[in-house]
C-alpha cells in the first residue's frame, strides 16, 4: 500500500491558492497566526495551526498543497 507523503508546513503561496488573495496578504496572514500561536521569528506554521486558525477543514487545504 502505498502512502501519500504531504508537506507539514504551509508557504504564503499555499495561503495564495487557498483564499485567492494577494502574497502580501498571505505573508501578514502567516505572521498573525505565528503571533497567535507565539512562535519565535525562525519556525514555521503548520498546515494543522492554520487550519485551527482559519476554521477551514484540513482535507479541503490538501487539495491546495503542491509538493
Amino acid at each position: 500500500m502505498k502512502t501519500v507523503q504531504t508537506r507539514v508546513c504551509i508557504y504564503p503561496k499555499d495561503v495564495q491558492r487557498i483564499t485567492g488573495k494577494s502574497e502580501r496578504y498571505c505573508r501578514t496572514l502567516l505572521q498573525k497566526i505565528k503571533e497567535y500561536f507565539k512562535k519565535e521569528e525562525h519556525q514555521f506554521v503548520t498546515v494543522d495551526e492554520f487550519c485551527i486558525y482559519t476554521g477551514i477543514k484540513a482535507e479541503q487545504v490538501s487539495n491546495f498543497l503542491s509538493n
